[in-house]
């Protein structure tokens, strides 16, 4: 048997091919975008992909199952489980297959038994995969967004992305019930779970790739909790803000995601252009590293660092009805911001910018530098009341630790809350490591908000130098 992890660290996410070497056959799970990935992975394991599959309707990406599973002739292996409300818009194509609790989906003596795990979503399920040439019993579980190491998924993305009122209470306790059932289970059970460390779909997760059901019983908490009731109230706690592009992930993903054939390079645009686009309210996201936004960077355009959490911002903030261009150091990474948008639908990256354009900007004095501040010099000012502070981490973050006194914003909501950011005083951004808060700075003057600062480093340093902290969910000073 072959069984291969792919881990996307830009999205968090996991996606699986486990085969048969005899058969020569092979099932992909909970594929993304990037579909050449598992053809080359197939191909050098001398294996033919016969079917694809997907433990839900991913809110985080778009899934690659449909595309995938075209490339190769494949089966495409959908839940019918959950309501009306949740079952594919796409299950009617010829190549479909509905699955059910009960049911498998199978590749020469590889079986993948299916079981129904909703709270997550409803239409949930997850996977047993039993190697039937050498046992009877399964080995492990794809657990998907049900069990994560050290977590389990959260109930409350219908709600809080999807805008299904009241789904979270019942999600919650539903998906106690389906941990109840799965704990039932061997011990010995391999769970390998689609996501890691970072992803917006849990809280709480683990690095590792691979857990044991009897380690999570005894080390996750969720496995740990006793009544139904606890568990709801702590499962629905502390949530990360879910990105407002999950609806939009939701929606692709349940009507059928578009064939995208390959990601594309967009193609190099005249520095000239650069003041047109930002004239007509275009998006324009500069992927440079931080430090090099600081030193100069177009007033309008958004900085978002490909070298940070490029990805999920770029959901956040770029709009889907409207295309979106690039600033990159060059054409490589144009190329790999236009593909890490393209992997959560943001397909219209119509053409990119050398930092050339920069330069043509600042002729026409259409170029800002940051101003930085360091947390002790932040703090003093603050203190003495010469400016505002705004924080704009997290709320979870923020309950844990914040600045006495400084307002909250967090950086998803901040051009919809605009109204809500201080006024009459410069105002110091900072986030935990000065990269959220430059993102920040330039939504912000972008929307026309004078007198902005950085505060390097963040609250990272401002922990470091020992200065005061409140915790918990307090009123900005008056």
């Amino acid at each position: 048997m072959v069984l291969k992890r792919l881990y996307d660290e830009g999205l968090a996410q996991a996606s699986f091919l486990v085969g048969c070497e005899k058969a020569g056959e092979a099932i992909v799970i909970d594929p993304n975008r990037d579909v050449e990935q598992y053809l080359r992975l197939a191909e050098d394991e001398g294996l033919r992909i016969v079917g694809v599959t997907e433990t839900h309707i991913h809110a985080d990406f778009v899934s690659g199952s449909r595309e995938l599973a075209k490339r190769t002739e494949a089966r495409l292996y959908l839940s019918d489980e959950g309501d009306e409300d949740w079952k594919y818009g796409y299950a009617a194509e010829p190549n479909v297959t509905l699955v059910r609790e009960g049911g498998d989906i199978r590749a020469g003596a590889v079986r993948l038994d299916v079981l129904k795990t909703p709270g997550h979503t409803p239409e949930h399920i997850a996977f047993l995969l039993t190697d039937e040439a050498a046992s009877a019993s399964p080995m492990a579980a794809f657990t998907g967004d049900f069990i994560f190491i050290g977590d389990v998924g959260r109930p409350d993305l219908l709600e809080r992305a999807a805008g299904f009122e009241g789904t979270m209470e019942a999600g919650a306790r539903t998906l106690y019930r389906s941990l109840a059932k799965f704990k039932t289970l061997s011990d010995s059970l391999m769970l390998w779970p689609s996501h890691g460390a970072g992803s917006a779909c849990g809280k709480n997760l683990s690095s590792l790739p691979v857990s044991s059901l009897g380690y999570e019983k005894s080390t996750n908490w969720a496995l740990r909790c006793e009544t139904e009731e606890a568990f709801a109230a702590e499962v629905l706690a502390g949530q990360p803000e879910p990105p407002s592009y999950f609806k939009e992930m939701k929606r692709l993903n349940k009507m059928g995601p578009p064939i995208l054939g390959g990601f594309r390079t967009p193609e190099r645009l005249k520095p000239s252009r650069l003041a047109e686009l930002l004239a007509g309210s275009q998006t324009v996201i500069d992927a440079r590293a931080v430090d090099e936004v600081a030193s100069g960077f177009v007033l309008g355009t958004l900085a978002i660092s490909l070298k940070e959490s490029f990805t999920t911002w770029a959901g956040w903030l770029a709009p889907y009805d409207q295309p979106s261009y690039l600033i990159a150091q060059d054409e490589a990474e144009a190329g790999l911001a236009a593909k890490r948008m393209a992997l959560i639908g943001l397909d219209d990256v119509e053409g990119w910018f050398a930092p050339d354009a920069i330069e043509e900007a600042r002729k026409e004095g259409l170029v800002e530098t940051i101003e930085q501040v360091n947390a002790s010099d932040a703090y003093g000012r603050f203190a003495k009341r010469e400016a505002e502070i705004l924080d704009v981490r997290g709320a979870g973050e923020f309950t844990e630790g914040h600045i006495p006194g400084a307002s909250h914003i967090p950086l998803g909501y901040l051009a919809g809350r605009r109204a809500e950011v201080p006024s009459g005083k410069p105002v110091i951004l900072h986030c935990r490591g000065g990269s959220r808060s430059v993102t920040a700075y330039t939504l912000l003057r972008k929307l026309g908000h004078p007198a902005l600062v950085n505060m390097t480093d963040g609250f990272w340093e401002y922990e470091l130098l020992g200065l005061p902290i409140e915790t918990g969910h307090v009123r900005a000073r008056a």
